[in-house]
């Protein structure tokens, strides 16, 4: 794989047991890209090593008075130097070519996991992990991954040149064969407290991002509430906390740089007071003393090599496992087999989509049914288990010691589908979408059956403002509202725009059943009665679940169902279970108990009286 091949058309499914397991996947599916880095690596190290030999070959030439040895050693220098230079370009091409195709293929399968999740993956890790795996955490893997075919290359040159020394030098040669291990073992007790402050600094830094994208998410309302000074204040903290957890990782790994620094040096003083001892008794000449002496010095070379693959492996083994622990979440609850299943949402070449269920829109755990064709509103009076529930309609199982399944399309579990066919099936709009910055046009160019068109889906989201609000906001749209900008998240439109945009991107999209989480929250109640109007129409025919409490949309539904409690607790219309379901009204109305408890003995005489329909009607 080269850089110009990029992205993969498959980057593979990872093994997500541990990180190391993790690392060792990245590394088989590089055996070429590491083969040809340790290849010039070693060429690029051996000429180095080799260096010292021709320098004391001249040397010796000189002490000698040999004019032909002299040009021999000039020529091996420049040779030397042609490989030394050719080496160290390929080996460093080819070492950054492993980190960004080994970075890329984690990248693809952060994103492809996302994919997968959806508005899921925030719900089951923090959306600072997330930053921090795709962005720091990946450049630490890329590192390692990196730093690994220099370092193969480095023991290979190293164990060859020990083993040369001892036969070309015995005396020399035994004492640096048993200092280089030595040195290389003296700084792995410090590797644990410098992985574990690393750790830490990490640890910080992720909470700081968080705090940072929850400050910037809701910056509009902190100004609103006089807060901004308050969480920046608290980001400054988290910010000063990460510096001095930088400070102390680094102080550590600045003494691990400096005994690496210190051990060889002791070393090479060694070697050269024992050296210059043997000169004096004969036993050594001159010229194999400097060339032992040149050795020694290349040696430093290697040890630094094995001081950063021990930093990289130290920093890539916590990354890796956060990245593996984000690859194995899954759309399902604990299982394996569903997790691959939703891995592996392609299809053979050739074949088409697998084909998506129909019938009734059934969940088996909070016993909510929306039949086919209809539109079910549905009430729930804790907006978390709405949330819950609209994720387990969309294919996700539930995360609990249940383990509760997701939900099933004509009796066939949405988890158990592959993605795009269970997606093509259900598609969920969460109660805060995103609206992507580019062009109109681009925002609702998006998957669809192309059944409905961009006109009538603005249309009945009620859009018509949102136009003129963003054309006149847009000079270069040219009065074309399509071709008006949107900028990032949306956030130069209100909340309702917002909204309604979103809706309009939802029904462009047309699918089998779509389930709305709180569409009009931030709506004014006139238009909201357009929407709703304009859903039930636009809509006919198809699955729609909107969840909400609102009256002007219940009221328009087929049919409504009451969740208490996780469980659904009533069925029927909006007028009925107003009027026959205290719990439901008391969530509807925003009654206390109090009031829904004062009301009856009213509810009740109106209704002798005939009066029922003009409560129903002001309801």
């Amino acid at each position: 794989m080269q850089i110009r091949d990029l992205p993969y058309s498959d980057p593979g499914r990872p093994d997500t047991r541990s990180g190391p397991r993790l690392l060792l996947w990245l590394g088989r599916n590089q055996l070429a890209g590491q083969a040809r880095a340790l290849v010039w690596g070693v060429v690029h190290m051996a000429a180095v090593a080799a260096l010292p030999v021709a320098l004391g070959i001249a040397v010796q030439a000189v002490i000698d008075r040999s004019g032909a040895r002299l040009a021999v050693a000039g020529g091996l220098m420049v040779l030397l130097g042609v490989l030394i230079a050719l080496g160290d370009t390929m080996l460093h091409r080819t070492a950054i070519t492993n980190w960004i195709t080994s970075a890329a293929r984690l990248q693809q399968l952060l994103a492809r996991k996302t994919a997968e999740l959806g508005a899921t993956l925030t719900r089951q890790v923090a959306a600072g992990e997330v930053v921090a795996v795709s962005t720091a955490d990946v450049e630490k893997i890329g590192w390692f991954v990196e730093a690994l075919s220099r370092f193969a290359s480095a023991l290979f040159t190293t164990l060859a040149v020990c083993a040369a020394l001892v036969v070309y030098q015995p005396a020399l040669g035994t004492l640096i064969a048993l200092a280089v291990p030595a040195l290389v073992l003296a700084v792995l007790p410090l590797l644990p407290p410098a992985t574990k402050r690393a750790d830490e600094q990490r640890e910080k830094a992720g909470y700081a991002t968080e705090l940072a994208s929850d400050t910037v998410a809701g910056l509009r309302v902190l100004r609103g509430i006089g807060g901004e000074e308050l969480f920046l204040d608290r980001y400054r903290r988290a910010s000063q906390e990460v510096r001095r957890a930088a400070v102390r990782s680094a102080r550590m790994w600045a003494l691990i740089a400096a005994v690496q620094v210190l051990l060889p040096g002791l070393l090479l003083i060694a070697v050269v007071g024992y050296g210059a001892g043997l000169v004096e008794d004969g036993r050594v000449g001159i010229g194999e003393l400097v060339t032992v002496y040149g050795v020694v010095t290349f040696l430093l070379f290697p040890l630094r090599v094995f001081e950063e693959i021990a930093m990289a492996y130290s920093f890539s083994r916590p990354s890796a496992a956060r990245a593996a622990r984000v690859l194995s979440l899954a759309r399902t609850a604990g299982s394996a087999d569903s997790a691959r299943t939703a891995g592996s949402a392609r299809t053979a070449p050739g074949e088409g989509p697998a084909a998506a269920p129909a019938g009734d829109l059934y969940d088996p755990a909070s016993g909510l049914s929306a039949p086919a064709g209809l539109l079910t509103a549905v009430v729930c009076g804790d907006p978390d288990v709405a949330g819950r529930l609209a994720d387990r309609l969309g294919g996700h199982a539930s995360a609990g010691p249940e383990g509760v399944s997701s939900a099933l399309l004509g009796g066939v579990a949405l988890d158990e589908l592959p993605l795009e066919a269970a997606r093509t099936a259900v598609l969920v709009q969460d109660k805060d979408p995103v609206l992507l910055s580019g062009t109109l046009a681009e925002l609702l160019d998006v998957p669809a059956s192309g059944a409905v068109a961009a006109e009538a889906a603005l249309a009945a989201a009620q859009c018509s403002d949102v136009l003129t609000a963003l054309a006149q906001a847009s000079p270069d749209a040219s009065g074309d509202p399509m071709r008006a900008r949107i900028t990032e998240r949306g956030r130069s439109l209100s909340g309702g725009q917002r909204q309604r945009l979103a809706l309009a991107r939802s029904l462009v999209t047309d699918p089998q059943v779509l389930v709305l989480d709180e569409p009009t929250s931030a709506v004014d109640s006139h238009t909201e009665a357009r929407i709703a109007d304009g859903l039930r129409a636009l809509r006919q025919s198809r699955t729609t679940v909107v969840f909400s409490s609102s009256p002007l949309l219940l009221d328009r539904a087929d049919r409504v169902v009451f969740v208490q409690e996780s469980r659904a607790v009533a069925v029927g219309t909006h007028r009925g279970l107003l009027h026959d379901d205290p719990a439901y009204r008391a969530v509807v109305t925003r009654e206390t108990d109090a009031v829904t408890a004062q009301a009856r003995p009213r509810d009740a005489e109106l209704s002798g009286l005939g009066g029922s329909e003009q409560i129903e009607e002001s309801a």
